[in-house]
Formats: structure tokens, sequence, C-alpha cells
């Protein structure tokens, strides 16, 4: 395909390797480089002949790249990075730290304004995905209340607060839906239920050697913020079951909308994902995002936006007309 929309990424962990093999199946997205704060040469791209760059040679690839994918972390890279490069290129960033969105944002709309790019910030599938439907069962059914389940799926936050605990040497963390708090919500109940009613915490510990599993366990189980108020399970196994069953990283859930319409019908809209790899599906979330930025930009666009900003036509590399024939 000629004149394909030039891809750079800023960050080459799981996410960053997620983005290249999503560009790898679009036919009209190219990678020109991927940009690191590691030695270059040190960094092994899953293509051959894709270009590693440091990132302090960013600015040299100003004319180059059409949309800068950043695949940092929210808490230290993205507040940096984001502000820095939307001076440059039209960028997409995952950024979920969900208090900080809206300070966030507006730092990202002044300075991509004022270089009239696009920066489409929080785009993934929580915030991104589940935000649009949120947004569609609000809208839809104004009386009636959301419920977000997250899981089954590891949380790489609380397994890092597992493996912190003395005496742990392997561990992960999953957050998992409570059964009965779910079948509440899809037979329109409308329950109250607090985060600890609706998801339980199930954690695999591969322990050390001669470590004391019950101090470990009472550790894991009495962990203000992470594990105090919830339902937690602790399981000890073994290195090689760990390495064997518990190196992926799945995750999902689902979004619920239960209302009432008319001679008070209910009405339940539901939204779910199940991910075996969460990386790579929100790599894959940031790619498609990334032609929508490119157009809104070639369009005459500039500033931050939303998944809620973006039409979703311009998420695909398809023709409106095409769209409207294949899809409607």
């Amino acid at each position: 395909m000629e004149n394909k929309i030039k891809i750079g990424i800023v960050g080459y962990g799981n996410l960053g390797k997620g983005v290249e093999s999503s560009i790898q199946v679009n036919d009209d997205l190219e990678l020109v480089a991927v940009f690191s704060r590691r030695d270059p040469s040190s960094v092994k791209t899953l293509g051959t002949n894709v270009k590693v760059e440091s990132v302090t040679n960013v600015e040299q690839y100003q004319d180059k790249i059409d949309v800068m994918i950043l695949c940092g972390g929210s808490a230290t890279d993205l507040p940096e990075q984001g502000p820095q490069l939307s001076a440059l290129f039209n960028t997409i960033d995952s950024f979920d730290t969900h208090a900080k969105i809206p300070e966030y944002f507006a730092k990202m709309d002044e300075v991509a304004k004022k270089s009239e790019k696009v920066s489409i910030i929080s785009v993934g599938w929580d915030p991104g995905m589940f935000s649009m439907n949120r947004l569609l069962g609000e809208a839809i059914l104004p009386v009636g209340d959301t419920y977000t389940f997250w899981g089954k799926g590891l949380s790489q936050g609380h397994s890092d607060a597992v493996r912190r605990v003395d005496g742990v040497k392997f561990a992960v963390q999953y957050t998992i839906p409570i059964e009965e708090a779910v079948n509440r919500v899809r037979n329109g109940e409308h329950p109250e239920l607090a985060t600890s009613e609706k998801h339980l915490r199930e954690c695999y510990v591969v322990p050390e050697d001669d470590a004391n599993t019950a101090e470990i366990e009472k550790a894991i189980k009495t962990m203000p913020h992470y594990f105090a108020d919830y339902h937690t399970k602790v399981h000890f196994i073994t290195e090689e079951e760990f390495h064997a069953n518990h190196s992926k990283m799945p995750h999902g859930g689902f979004v619920i909308r239960s209302g009432k319409t008319g001679d008070a019908h209910t009405q339940i809209m539901e939204f779910s994902l199940k991910l075996d790899s969460n990386p790579e599906y929100t790599a894959s979330v940031l790619v498609a995002y990334a032609r929508a930025a490119y157009k809104m930009n070639k369009a005459g666009d500039s500033g931050a936006k939303t998944v809620l900003d973006v039409p979703i036509g311009l998420l695909s590399a398809k023709s409106p007309a095409t769209l409207r024939k294949e899809l409607l």
C-alpha cells in the first residue's frame, strides 16, 4: 500500500513489542523506528530490519514519523514524555491513572494545540474501550446503574506487592469477579456493591527455601490498600508450576449497564473482554487510534483527545463508504 502512515514507538517493553506486532498486521501502517532509553544495540525487536534509536535522537525524526506511540508507564514516564513529544508529533498513549487524567489531559491539550498536533491520551481497554461502553450505557439507559468488573486477570501492581513480602521468591495475583455479584447485576437487581464485594483476589506464591508460609500468608492478607479489605486466597506452589502455568499476562472483564425504560422494563447492556495477553490487546487499541490521530490531524484538528472524542469510523483503514456498505 502506498502512502503508509509512518509510526514510531517510544519504549520497548511488553507494550512496545505488542505495538510492533500489531503494526505488522495493518497494511496501511509502517514502523519507522523504535526509540529506547537503553543502548540501542541491546534492544532486540521482533522484526529483523527495525531501526532502534536512542530516545535522545527523537527530534531528528520530526518529519519522518506521522504518529508516535508512547509505551511508557503512567507513574513517571508519560507525565514527562507526553508533553515533550506532543510538541513534536501526533501521539497516542495509555495513561491510566484515572484520578489524574483531567490534569494530564489539560497539559497535553495545551502543548498539542500549540504544536498543532493531535494527542490521544488514555487509550486501551480501561480507560478506553470500557470508558466508551460506560458512556453508551449511561446515554442510552439514563435510568439505571453501571457496573464494571475486572478479571479474571493478572494484576501487575498487586503481583509486585506480593513479591515484596519477605520470604516470597515468585508470585502473581489474579483479580477474579465474584460470580454471585455478577449474576445479581445480570438479573437486574441493581445491588449496591463495594469493590470488595465484586472481586476476589487470588495469589500464587513460590516461597523461598525454609520460609514461613503461615507468616507469608498473614502478611499478604493483612496488607493495607491491597488485600486487607478483600476476599483473598493464597496458594503456595512450586517454582516449576509457577513458570509452567503463571508466566502469561491474561486479563479482561466486563461493563454492565442495568437500566429501566418505559413501563419499568429492565434492559441490560453488556460489553466483555477475555484477553490472553493484556499488553498485546492494549497495543492493538493504541495502533487503531494512531490511525485516527493521523486522519484527524490531516483534517486540521489539534489538541488532546480521549476515546470519547474520536469518531469510531476513524479507527478503521476502510473508507466511510465501505464501512457503510459492510457494517451497517
